[in-house]
């Protein structure tokens, strides 16, 4: 199969690509970045360099394509976020149906189900309603959990405080994922037959903050390591004086009020959807542990 990634060899994008590729399939990796060519290229796969929101790139990269991983950056710039992710979205989508792509694995979120009070998860909200218009398109909504990954964002917290924290509870459950785990999954996704609209949830562990910090703490040696609640003004303080632009801590903040009120998770947790992700919180502590 002719297989287009999306995400550049991120996270999710290198162990996805070395998975297809050692699958004999021809991959192509979109990077908006001219210095990964190379890097690309030493996998085995083709690089594809240009702007995830310029439709005519999109379209050409995607001509004959059989199946698609299409990952919106997270963070499109330090402002007008969410009206930038949508407009990549909408990027993807014209370049979609030009190009006649016929099958797409969507990277989105938990709390993709809700139009607002999810901070960035809103701009993906409003990609899978774009793509719900696709009608030549069969789509999965690969719904992630809280990435393991952005644990790493409390190391100065930790090595600096003593404390790790956020502003949700310590007996919050939450649904976390491992990026390989995410890689995985749409790797079984892109190779397979499918028709319509579907949601798949991809999920590693659900487990609590509480949880997190006993674990993380035994793997670094900090057993005392406590959870700490904060409140929106305290989590949204934080995060500007660690020098995140103003607009990207507020959707921040506010991802951990829709998180603290139970809402982000909901659709996932009242569903009894299977938890398919193989590496628990327990596996990626020693990752953490390696790097802290």
């Amino acid at each position: 199969m002719k297989i287009i990634i999306t995400g550049s060899l991120g996270n999710i994008g290198k162990p996805l690509a070395q998975n297809l590729i050692a699958s004999g399939h021809d991959v192509t990796v979109v990077s908006s970045n001219a210095d990964r060519k190379s890097d690309i290229e030493n996998l085995g796969a083709k690089a594809a360099i240009g702007s995830v929101s310029d439709a005519d790139f999109l379209a050409e990269t995607f001509a004959g394509a059989d199946s698609l991983f299409a990952m919106t950056p997270p963070n499109l710039g330090g402002s007008n976020i969410i009206s930038n992710t949508v407009n990549a979205g909408k990027a993807f989508a014209e370049a979609i149906n030009k190009a006649g792509v016929k099958r797409v694995v969507m990277l989105s979120s938990i709390g993709a189900d809700l139009e607002k009070g999810t901070g960035p998860i809103a701009g993906l909200h409003q990609i899978e309603k774009i793509y719900n218009g696709l009608e030549n398109t069969a789509v999965t909504f690969l719904r992630a959990g809280f990435f393991f990954t952005n644990l790493y964002n409390d190391v100065p917290m930790i090595k600096g405080a003593g404390i790790v924290g956020a502003n949700y509870p310590a007996s919050l459950k939450i649904p976390f994922v491992h990026p390989k785990d995410i890689a995985a999954a749409a790797a079984e996704e892109l190779q397979k037959d499918a028709t319509g609209k579907n949601i798949r949830y991809i999920i590693s562990d659900v487990r609590t903050p509480n949880d997190v910090a006993n674990v993380l703490g035994n793997a670094i040696g900090k057993t005392d390591l406590p959870w700490i609640e904060f409140t929106d003004e305290q989590s949204l303080q934080g995060m500007t004086q660690a020098g995140l632009p103003e607009e990207m801590a507020a959707m921040y903040t506010e991802m951990g009020s829709g998180l603290r009120s139970g809402k982000i998770a909901a659709h996932f947790l009242s569903n009894n959807f299977s938890v398919d992700g193989k590496i628990k919180l327990e596996d990626f502590a020693k990752e953490f542990a390696e790097k802290f």
